[in-house]
């Protein structure tokens, strides 16, 4: 703060037109701005709605700083007036009496009121504020969708998807086939046969669509729950298993389906494929990169580093959000002030937000985002607006954090119930195309549990091989005292018999 505007404030205060009472007028929004209905174009499935938690708890807010304004004085001032006006009224008129019965039962509402807001503050995390300048409209958020959650086909003036049958029924065994492959997963976990998984359970519309956008050529860096991501890459979902019992660590090569390991640490494949996208550039291949991360991770400083370099070097890369409103047990709106795909305008690139249960709609938005970055223009921030339906891992209780009742109205947007709807009305898929479905749904369920239950162990020795590329006396000498160890519990089991 400068020394001009420390002594303005001091004058304003003496003055009484400054100080904190001012700058809380200022800050308060124009009487009737707190609330606004949906915007027009902008789709009606409620998937908006913590933004507009947010603005009418902001309204509440607020409520109580615009109360403190010149007008509100002068009332105060006009009081004596009304006094002496109650005075005067004739006595068998009841109008004082009414007036002040009136008066007191506003007050102790109002003080009843004012109690039971504190005390629902005090237990639901307060949502921050939607930066809008005072006087301005509230901010509308769009939302790319192309297919609705009641399953009716839609357009959008600058995303579209011209798709066949066949591709539209393609599009709907991916995601019911990862939806039983994670329930697999998720059941062998409970049984002991996993060490931990993270369930895609909700996502896979967004994983699906986007991960069908991508060319053979492209490169993919994901997280640790991109599984509907992996098996359009036709990466075999037993390897992801394997990382998960402790058995491999991946165990598929990257460069065989451009599709990087699993990152487990939080944002820093989002610096990966920034990296990579660089030295794509540097080559001048004609391909693109795309990087996942979720709402939780867009809060780690390696991501901001990564759109700060995709940005300045114009890298041809995606990042592409995977908003489940939940980083664990953190909402969304406890870890920004703006949606996420606005971040993007700070760093200079575009950003949009699309609807995360709506496969049509994610394929499109994602394959524009990659031809764009084809064709040298630089970076692009998808922000799919989704919903985890499950735990974060398995090692987790989403019971304790959040209702019931949010789960069951995303129910309501099922991403596969939705374009099953379509195909049905539309006549793009029979009786005999779903029949066959569950017959290959039966299948892999059946196939993951057999591979997991016979998946070998690991060589216990394989930790000390590719150290050095020559070897060395001191891994050599752990690998001989290791040997003796392993051997001691053999002798034991011998001993025993």
């Amino acid at each position: 703060m400068t020394v001009e505007s420390t002594a303005a404030r001091k004058t304003a205060r003496r003055s009484g037109t400054g100080g904190k009472r001012a700058t809380k007028q200022a800050d308060a929004p124009a009487e009737g701005q707190g609330t606004a209905g949906p915007a027009a174009g902008r789709p009606e499935d409620g998937s908006g709605q913590p933004e507009a938690e947010a603005a009418g708890k902001q309204a509440a807010k607020t409520a109580k700083p615009a109360a403190k304004t010149p007008g509100a004085k002068t009332a105060a001032q006009a009081a004596p007036k009304k006094a002496a006006a109650k005075k005067a009224a004739p006595k068998g008129s009841g109008t004082s009496r009414n007036a002040g019965t009136t008066r007191d039962a506003g007050t102790k509402n109002a003080s009843s009121k004012k109690t039971a807001a504190k005390k629902t503050a005090a237990r639901k995390p307060a949502a921050p504020a939607t930066a809008s300048p005072a006087g301005a409209e509230p901010v509308q958020h769009e939302l790319i969708q192309l297919l609705t959650p009641a399953g009716e086909r839609v357009t959008h003036p600058d995303y579209d998807v011209d798709l066949s049958a066949e591709e539209l029924r393609g599009l709907y065994r991916d995601m019911v086939l990862t939806r039983r492959f994670d329930a697999e997963a998720t059941s062998l976990q409970r049984q002991g046969e996993l060490g931990l998984w993270a369930s895609l359970l909700g996502q896979e519309a967004a994983q699906i669509g986007s991960a069908r956008a991508l060319r053979d050529d492209d490169y993919v860096f994901p997280t640790y729950r991109e599984h509907g991501v992996a098996w359009c890459r036709d990466v075999d979902p037993t390897m992801l298993l394997g990382m998960f019992r402790g058995v491999n660590h991946g165990g598929w090569d990257p460069n065989t389906n451009n599709f990087h390991l699993y990152t487990i640490v939080i944002g820093s494949q989002v610096l990966h494929a920034t990296g990579y996208a660089m030295g794509v550039a540097k080559d001048g291949a004609d391909s693109a990169v795309i990087g996942y991360f979720g709402d939780g991770a867009s809060s780690q400083g390696d991501v901001s580093e990564a759109f700060t370099f995709a940005s300045v070097y114009n890298a041809p890369v995606v990042f592409f959000c995977q908003n489940n409103q939940w980083a664990i047990s953190e909402p969304a709106e406890r870890q920004s002030r703006v949606p996420i795909y606005q971040r993007a305008q700070g760093f200079g690139f575009p950003g949009v937000r699309v609807d995360g249960n709506d496969v049509l709609a994610c394929l499109a938005v994602t394959k524009a985002a990659l031809e764009r970055a084809r064709s040298g223009q630089g970076p692009m921030l998808i922000e799919a607006f989704t919903y985890r339906m499950g735990a974060h891992t398995t090692a987790d209780d989403p019971t304790r954090y959040r209702a019931d009742e949010e789960r069951e109205a995303w129910e309501a947007k099922d991403p596969i119930e939705r374009l099953r709807v379509y195909l049905e009305k539309e006549g793009l898929a029979d009786d005999t195309f779903f029949a066959s479905l569950e017959a290959e749904n039966e299948a892999v369920g059946k196939r993951v549990r057999e591979a997991i239950r016979t998946m070998p162990d690991p060589d216990t020795m394989a930790i000390f091989e590719n150290v050095y590329a020559d070897g060395h006396a001191l891994v050599d000498e752990e690998r001989a005292q290791f040997a003796d160890y392993l051997a001691s519990f053999a002798d034991s089991a011998e001993e025993g018999r």
